[in-house]
């Protein structure tokens, strides 16, 4: 394959005769030469091809330079050549031009050197050629590279979780369902039979692959599951999304301890490595879009957890109320405002929260000795807040069904996942980390539509 312009802007390659392929990001003439920035999508940069007066003045090239424009794609012949500019090795000497596909400068809608996020959201297919999403896309596809080596380089095994279920993980009711009745007929006789439905029973899709995963956690031992899923939550925040991709690993014969040493090393990995290998367009975030940031990650990737139980962060946070927006309180699902209140005032660094009340947690959570609370854990980062969920699972059968049935869900739901209680149950724990929440606290965004490549909210399914 030709060489990226990630790699041509990389390495010491004078004189080498190349073809570069790309997008104009500016097309620039003087009466001596004519320069064209092209970029690739290999990395933020581009590479400038220099068009002599001599070359620019030839028929062929002339009429070609007069469809280049912005955005358009083009095929560019030349000899690699050290680049007089700051910045960058190597500038392209260019003797050929061809354009690919014009793109109108009366109708490409990204013309200007800046555009509005809200704007950018509109054109989501086109969003990607900006210097902003562009950098988005590479930080992601690192990331989800790095969530597989970092479970693969500790003996844990992919499985792949259905998306499609008959189960709720979390109680809350907020799910699509999938159907292939014919809603018009069910509408119009105001009585649904589930007996002529593809399932036979009500599905939908899945709100976490974690109960799933748990069976093979059980068989396997260390496993984790990375997909989509879905809530059909009426959200219009900047937090939320009805579609979005999780990152559930589980492990058998451990306890709440393990489980917060797992997250913390998961943590550290994925900050060292968005450091290491995106320093690019990490600094273009820190310049553009979140002051400090790479700043903020570097005391992470090398600091320490504190701890503290639920109920010490709420004596703390009392302490303040004043402060607050939502007055806190024993028993309060603890909100953003609160979490980055006790990373960035009281701790000063990432924050492990421990021994949720019971009564906000899902049902699945082991239940401690007190009978009010649960061994779940919660990893708080400073700029952010919650960035990690989990908990040990009950595994003792008759506190399960219990809490199953005290929560109202329907026990018959949940009978393979009660087997997994009564043949050969260990101790085992587990937590979700949300991808494009990750992404957030990397990038700098702060709108979570910005950080995956098709949002899906309500009223948004365009693309």
């Amino acid at each position: 394959m030709r060489p990226s312009v990630k790699e041509l802007l990389g390495v010491d390659a004078a004189g080498q005769e190349v073809i570069v392929k790309g997008w104009v990001r500016t097309k620039r003439q003087t009466k001596s030469a004519a320069f064209v920035e092209v970029n690739d999508g290999s990395c933020m940069a581009n590479i400038q091809c220099v068009f002599d007066a001599e070359t620019a003045g030839k028929p062929e090239i002339a009429s070609t330079l007069e469809k280049v424009s912005t955005g358009a794609s083009v095929s560019v012949e030349g000899t690699l050549v050290p680049s007089p500019a700051a910045g960058q090795k190597a500038e392209l000497r260019a003797t050929g031009l061809q354009v690919i596909g014009e793109a109108p400068p009366d109708a490409y809608p990204l013309q200007k050197k800046a555009h509005s996020l809200e704007f950018l959201r509109e054109i989501a297919h086109l969003r990607p050629r900006t210097n902003t999403f562009g950098a988005v896309a590479r930080v992601r596809n690192r990331m989800a590279f790095a969530v597989h080596q970092f479970f693969q380089e500790r003996g844990f095994s992919y499985i792949h979780t259905p998306i499609i279920t008959a189960s709720d993980a979390e109680g809350a009711g907020a799910m699509f369902q999938v159907t292939t009745l014919d809603l018009e007929k069910v509408a119009s006789s105001g009585a649904v039979d589930y007996g002529y439905d593809f399932f036979g029973k009500p599905a939908f899709l899945t709100v976490s692959g974690q109960l799933n995963v748990e069976t093979y956690c059980q068989a396997l031992g260390r496993v984790y599951t990375f997909g989509p899923t879905f809530r059909a939550e009426n959200s219009n925040t900047t937090r939320h999304l009805s579609e979005f991709w999780m990152i559930e690993p589980e492990v058998a014969f451990a306890g709440i301890e393990d489980n917060i040493d797992l997250a913390r090393d998961f943590i550290h990995y994925l900050v060292q490595t968005a450091l290491r290998d995106c320093a690019e367009d990490l600094a273009f975030f820190d310049a553009r879009i979140q002051p400090g940031l790479i700043e903020s990650l570097k005391s992470v990737a090398s600091g320490s957890f504190s701890r503290m139980t639920y109920t010490e962060a709420v004596a703390e946070l009392e302490k303040h109320k004043g402060v607050f927006e939502f007055k806190p309180y024993w028993g309060c699902d603890l909100q953003s405002e609160h979490e980055k209140f006790l990373t960035e005032k009281v701790v000063g660094g990432p924050l492990v929260v421990t021994d949720y009340p019971k009564d906000i947690k899902a049902f699945y959570m082991k239940q401690n000795d007190d009978e009010k609370t649960v061994a779940a854990m919660d990893v708080l980062v400073p700029r952010f807040g919650e960035i990690i969920g989990g908990s040990e699972r009950e595994w003792r059968l008759p506190l399960l069904q219990k809490r199953i049935a005290d929560m109202g869900l329907n026990l018959d739901s949940y009978w393979w996942y009660l087997d997994l209680r009564r043949f050969g149950s260990t101790p085992h724990a587990g937590f979700g980390l949300g991808f494009e929440r990750l992404l957030l606290y990397v990038t700098g965004m702060t709108n979570i539509r910005d950080v995956i490549p098709f949002p899906r909210a309500p009223k948004l399914a365009d693309f």
